[in-house]
């Protein structure tokens, strides 16, 4: 995946922070949005994080595996 890239979240992920759905559970299964970064470094350095894929969806961002994920045809 790449920045800028559609995709549409593949699995059930639980928030608890979407600002519409503030304080309660909300799942973004189904929903698309568009790649912003994918995090390999910080700093200069090589890291590995365990949520390294960045989403937006609108205002909102989120982070993810890349295998809750497909990119959107």
């Amino acid at each position: 995946m790449q920045p800028g890239d559609k995709v549409v979240v593949a699995s059930s992920v639980v928030v608890y922070n979407h600002p519409e759905h503030r304080g309660t559970s909300f799942d973004l299964q189904g929903s698309e949005g568009e790649v912003v970064t994918v995090l390999t470094e910080w700093k200069g350095r090589p890291i590995s994080p365990t949520l390294p894929v960045i989403v937006a969806f609108g205002r909102y961002k989120a982070h993810f595996r890349s295998d809750e994920l497909q990119v959107a045809s």
